[in-house]
C-alpha cells in the first residue's frame, strides 16, 4: 500500500481541533449503505446518533425565516418527492444503475433543469436549489440529475431515508476507527509519504515509480486516486482516451466544509441560505457549557477561507445577528494536491458516458474509490463497494493468468 500522505484514509480525516476530535472530511454512515455497514459489523464498531434539532433558520425570498425544523422539512418534502419520483423506474437496481436504457436520456439533464420543471413558489424553489447544492457540495447548474436519482435509489427510493443517511449517524470513535480496524486486519505493507509519479504497466505486471525514484513492482495495481488527481500520475502506456477525458472534465464536489466554534451555548439549530452564499448550510453539532461547535458547508471551496473567523461570523450573522465566532477550522480539499475535490458528485453525462469506462480495467490497472462506485458514490460505502469490485476482478484476472501458464508446458519449463 502506497499512501501519498503521512496518514491513511484519504478524504476521511479525524483530527484534534478546537478542543474536539473533528471530522475534516467524510463523516456519515447508515445501515442503508450495505458495504460500510458490513465493515462496521465485522469490527464491532457502533455509531453515534446526532441529537434532534430544536430550531431552524432559512433565508429565502429575500428574508429570514425562523421556525421548527419540521416546518423547514415540510417545505422540502413535497418538492423532493416529485423531484426524485422517477428513481424507481429509471434506476430500479441501484448497484446496476444503467439497467434501464432510459436512464441514459435522463443522464443528460441537470439538477437545476429538473428543479425548473417543478414550478415551485419562490421559497421552496430557493430551498430546493440550496439543498441540492449542499448535497453536491458544488454548483448544480451542471449537476447530473441521475446522481440525485442514484442516491434516492440506494435509499430505497425514499428521500427521507436519503436525507437521514447523509447526516445523522457517525462512526463511533470517528472514521479513523474504521480505517484503522481495516488496516490492522490486512497483511499489506503500508508505506506513508510515498506519492506515485509514474506507473508503467504491461501484460506481465505493473511498476509504480515514486516521486523520489523508488520503484515498486506488482502483478496488478488498484489506483485509488480521486478523479481530479489522475492527471497528476504519468501512466505508460497512457490511460484510455475515455478515462483521460473523464478526468479532464472532472466532477462537481468542489465545495467547503468548515467547523466553527461560537460563543455561548446555543439551542441545537439548522440553517439554510441561498445556494450562492459561501456557506449555505450550518448545523449545531456540539453543545458545551460556554460554546457551541457548528459544522458548515458551501458550494465553492475557493470562496471559503478555513482560517478566517471574521468571514465566517459575517455569514452566520445573516441568520443569527448577535452570534460571535471564536475559532474556525477546516481543510481546503480543493487545494489539497492529493484530493483536489471533496466528495465526488458528477456532471450530467457522467453515468452513461464515463463511469463504465472508468470501471473498465486498464490491463493490470484498476481504478477504485468513491468516484468510481455504482451505488453510494460520494460516500465511504461507495469506496468500499468499488474496492471490493477491483479486488474480485484482480483475483479473477490473476487466476486466469495462472491457469493459462499452467496449461503451457513451455512456460512451466521456463
Amino acid at each position: 500500500m502506497l499512501e501519498a500522505r503521512d496518514r491513511i484514509a484519504g478524504r476521511t480525516w479525524l483530527e484534534p481541533r478546537m478542543g474536539r476530535n473533528l471530522e475534516l472530511g467524510g463523516t456519515w454512515v447508515h445501515w442503508s449503505q450495505p458495504h460500510v455497514w458490513a465493515e462496521l459489523t465485522r469490527y464491532g464498531i457502533g455509531v453515534v446518533t446526532a441529537p434532534e434539532f430544536e430550531k431552524a433558520y432559512w433565508h429565502a425570498d429575500g428574508r429570514l425565516h425562523e421556525g421548527a425544523p419540521e416546518e423547514l422539512m415540510a417545505i422540502l418534502d413535497g418538492p423532493n418527492r416529485s423531484f426524485l419520483a422517477p428513481s424507481r423506474r429509471l434506476i430500479p437496481l441501484p448497484y446496476e444503475p444503467l439497467t434501464n436504457p432510459a436512464v441514459k436520456e435522463a443522464d443528460q439533464l441537470t439538477v437545476a433543469e429538473k428543479i425548473d420543471e417543478l414550478g415551485l413558489d419562490t421559497v421552496a424553489d430557493e430551498l430546493m436549489r440550496s439543498f441540492w447544492a449542499l448535497n453536491f457540495n458544488g454548483r448544480i447548474q451542471d449537476a447530473a440529475y441521475t446522481q440525485a436519482l442514484r442516491w434516492a435509489a440506494a435509499a430505497f427510493h425514499e428521500w427521507p431515508v436519503m436525507f437521514e443517511t447523509c447526516a445523522t449517524y457517525k462512526v463511533q470513535g470517528g472514521t479513523q476507527a474504521l480505517a484503522r480496524a481495516i488496516l490492522d486486519d490486512c497483511r499489506a505493507t503500508l508505506t506513508l509519504n510515498a506519492p506515485v509519479a509514474q506507473v508503467r504497466h504491461d501484460e506481465k505486471g505493473v511498476v509504480a515509480v515514486g516521486r523520489y525514484g523508488t520503484e515498486y513492482t506488482a502483478r496488478a495495481m488498484v489506483v485509488t486516486a480521486p478523479l481530479h488527481t489522475l492527471d497528476g500520475i504519468r501512466f505508460e502506456p497512457e490511460l484510455s482516451a475515455g478515462k483521460r477525458e473523464a478526468a479532464e472534465r472532472g466532477q462537481l464536489g468542489l465545495g467547503a466544509k468548515l467547523w466553527i466554534k461560537v460563543k455561548g451555548r446555543h439551542e441545537r439549530f439548522v440553517a439554510m441560505g441561498p445556494q450562492e452564499w459561501p456557506l449555505n448550510f450550518v448545523q449545531a453539532e456540539y453543545l458545551d457549557a460556554e460554546s457551541t461547535t457548528l459544522v458548515a458547508f458551501g458550494p465553492d471551496g475557493r470562496s471559503v477561507d478555513v482560517e478566517d473567523a471574521a468571514a465566517a461570523q459575517e455569514i452566520l450573522r445573516r441568520w443569527i445577528p448577535d452570534i460571535e465566532v471564536l475559532k474556525v477550522s477546516g481543510h481546503s480539499w480543493v487545494e489539497d494536491e492529493y484530493a483536489r475535490e471533496t466528495w465526488p458528485m458528477h456532471r450530467a453525462g457522467y453515468l452513461s458516458e464515463s463511469l463504465p469506462e472508468l470501471q473498465r480495467p486498464e490491463g493490470r490497472i484498476h481504478l477504485a474509490g468513491s468516484d468510481y462506485a455504482n451505488g453510494w458514490g460520494g460516500f465511504i460505502d461507495g469506496a468500499i463497494e468499488s474496492g471490493f469490485t477491483a479486488a474480485r476482478t484482480i483475483t479473477e484476472q490473476l487466476h486466469v493468468r495462472q491457469r493459462q501458464q499452467g496449461a503451457n508446458p513451455a512456460r512451466r519449463a521456463g
